[in-house]
Parts: structure tokens; C-alpha cells; sequence
């Protein structure tokens, strides 16, 4: 099976043409650039309508329209992953989003341990401390979730949040991916990602 990532794209969605073939597209967060209603709905239409079998997201920090919004009516190939998980062809898919409100409440750590041991791709919008999570001179990574992602071991974690963290790593069980994008400058500077799950 294969699986297309992208995360961080921030509204200039529209800007990806000629989008490799794959089973599944998975998008990691910061879809929009302010969160509106009207981004996140111009989002939607674009994604809803690529031509693949199955579509995934997750909400990143940017994409506070999501916060307290309950998407409904999504066709029954595309899923909003928030704290929950769906298994796909025998592949059990799970998707944190990154709401700076859960931080500041410690919800999003308490989300982040209750990520189930069973799961084969996790999607989370930041990336794990230390992992692919240097943009500047700042890393961007949640202790927490390295801590959960090493006990958990998926086959591939997903991510984004660090613009000049993009790429791929594997540590022991484990292929890290960074999707990310656009660069420090907000500028499109990278190719989604082709994984073969």
C-alpha cells in the first residue's frame, strides 16, 4: 500500500500539482494559515476531491477553526483524526492534532499517553523532541511524545510543525517522517513525501 504525506501546507494547498499516485494521502496539520471557517472549508473541498482511495487528517496549531469545530458529512473515504484512530486495509491508522490550548492545559500530553500500543501509523502534527524537529535554532519536539512513541513502536510516525526539519529518519521499529512543506519563510519548498506502508 502505498501512502503520499504532506503536512504544513498552510492554505496554499492548491499550489500542488501533478501529485504522485498512492492509496492513501496523509495530511498533517496546519492546513490553514488562520484557521477560518473559510479556509479550512476551501481545504476540505480540495482535499476531498484528489484522487485517492482514502484521505487522512489531522489539525496542527494553525488550524484553530478545528478546535471546537465538528466536522460532519465527510464521504466515508476521508477521516479527521482527532485523538482517535482508523484501520484501513488491516492498517490501524492514529492522529493526534496540536491545539496550543491543549498544551497550555496539559490535555495534549494526557492525549499523547493515551495513544494505544497496537497501532501501526501515527499522525501527529508536532514532531517528537530531538526528531527531525530543528527549524532555526529551536526544536520543536514534545518530550512526551518521544517518550510514548518509543514505548509504542508504530512502523511510521507522521509529522510536521518544523518547516526546516523535513525528511526521514528510522530509529530501531520506527521511520520518522517529517512532511513539512513549506520552508522557515512560508515559501512551497518541498515534495510530499511517497512511503510504502
Amino acid at each position: 500500500m502505498k501512502l503520499l504525506h504532506i503536512s504544513d501546507t498552510h492554505g496554499l494547498h492548491r499550489r500542488l500539482q501533478d501529485l504522485p499516485e498512492a492509496d492513501i494521502i496523509v495530511h498533517s496539520g496546519d492546513l490553514s494559515e488562520d484557521g477560518t471557517e473559510d479556509e479550512i472549508l476551501d481545504f476540505l473541498e480540495w482535499f476531498i476531491d484528489l484522487p485517492y482511495k482514502y484521505k487522512i487528517f489531522v489539525a496542527g496549531n494553525h488550524d484553530l477553526g478545528l478546535y471546537v469545530a465538528n466536522i460532519e458529512g465527510l464521504p466515508e473515504n476521508c477521516f479527521h483524526l482527532s485523538n482517535s484512530g482508523v484501520t484501513i486495509e488491516g492498517v490501524k491508522f492514529y492522529g493526534v492534532p496540536l491545539f496550543m490550548e491543549d498544551i497550555k492545559t496539559g490535555i495534549f500530553d494526557d492525549n499523547i499517553r493515551k495513544i494505544p500500543a497496537d497501532i501501526d501509523v501515527l499522525i501527529t502534527h508536532q514532531p517528537p523532541l530531538g526528531i527531525l524537529d530543528l527549524s532555526g535554532n529551536a526544536n520543536f519536539g514534545d518530550r512526551t511524545l518521544l517518550e510514548t512513541v518509543l514505548k509504542v513502536q508504530p512502523k511510521f510516525h507522521l509529522f510536521g510543525h518544523a518547516h526546516d526539519a523535513y525528511g526521514i529518519e528510522k530509529i530501531d521499529h520506527t521511520t520518522f517522517v517529517n512532511g513539512a512543506l513549506l520552508d522557515a519563510h512560508c515559501e512551497m519548498a518541498y515534495k510530499p513525501i511517497l512511503l510504502e506502508i
